[in-house]
């Protein structure tokens, strides 16, 4: 294991974008996310993306956020790379966070194209580079157009590598040929950021993935990196064929945090799923339709009047 992991980069191969665990009332689970935490650690995470998209960070306030950052830091700093998702469409407020996030001392932070306002490229550039800009902390930025409306053009991404700060990009956008020219131009190092493409990205020379099924399938997720860095394709495919279902069940259904926690509520690792408005839980349909995916994986539920155990 030593010799696949021999060049490993600082932010880690294998990183999940946590769920942020809430009490019933709503409230954040500090306790829950650090027990979360020390479990993906344990199967092999090697990075956790705290209040991510799928941490749910825009119902989340900064007191939340931060409290999010210190739990998972007490839980596993040190044996594993802290990701602040630190991003938002208001710059100065990036800033405000991202050097917050510094004083509570993660490890690097996760910054999304800043979204509904529609900036030119000019402007994505700089408000990168202002937030990278804010703290001494390694950036990775978070190109995801489905949700920020607008891609960071190649051109805008081999001019925002030369900061010192911006070392790495989680790609949900799956735009091959760009991407292929900007590892080619660039030292960027590049994170699947689509969980069913991550043999694909590791094959164009992606180091990893930042995934959400990576909470509930995280042993298989390590062992198709790990496969793929022993060059060992023919495991790798075996593995990518194997999480097809599971993938499909989490991220294609309802939204994936709203599936995450619904299903590592049926595994017992979270105590309920609760989740905050704008998102709601799963219904009946879509609970069955899940479960059939993870079915097909051989991963069985019992659930009854809307509850689920493993």
């Amino acid at each position: 294991m030593s010799d696949l992991r021999a060049h490993t980069p600082a932010l880690g191969t294998l990183l999940t974008a946590m769920v942020t665990p809430f009490t019933e009332d709503g409230k954040v689970d500090y306790d829950q996310a650090a027990a979360l935490a020390e479990k993906l650690v344990q199967d092999g995470c090697d990075g956790l993306v705290v209040t991510g998209t799928t941490g749910e960070t825009s119902t989340l306030t900064d007191d939340e956020n931060l409290g999010m950052f210190r739990a998972v830091k007490e839980a596993v700093g040190g044996k594993a790379a802290i990701i602040a998702g630190t991003g938002t469409n208001d710059t100065a407020h990036s800033v405000h966070l991202s050097q917050r996030a510094a004083e509570v001392g993660v490890d690097g932070l996760l910054i999304v194209t800043p979204y509904y306002n529609k900036p030119s490229q000019a402007g994505v550039r700089a408000h990168f580079e202002t937030i990278a800009s804010s703290t001494d902390l390694p950036v990775m930025l978070y190109d995801i157009p489905g949700r920020s409306s607008i891609a960071i053009a190649p051109e805008t991404m081999i001019g925002l590598a030369k900061h010192q700060n911006i070392v790495a990009v989680k790609d949900a956008k799956a735009d091959f040929a760009a991407a292929t020219r900007v590892m080619a131009e660039t030292d960027l190092v590049f994170y699947s950021g689509d969980d069913g493409l991550t043999l694909q990205w590791m094959a164009l020379g992606a180091v990893g993935l930042v995934g959400v099924t990576t909470h509930v399938a995280t042993r298989r997720f390590r062992e198709l990196i790990d496969a793929v860095n022993a060059n060992d394709l023919a495991t790798a495919r075996a593995i990518n064929f194997e999480l097809e279902p599971v993938v499909r069940g989490t991220m294609t259904r309802v939204q994936g945090a709203v599936a995450a926690k619904q299903i590592l509520k049926w595994q017992g690792v979270l105590p309920n799923s609760v989740v905050r408005l704008p998102l709601v839980e799963p219904d009946a349909a879509e609970i069955e339709i899940i479960r059939g995916d993870l079915a097909e994986a051989g991963m069985d539920f019992d659930v009854q009047d809307g509850s689920a155990g493993k």
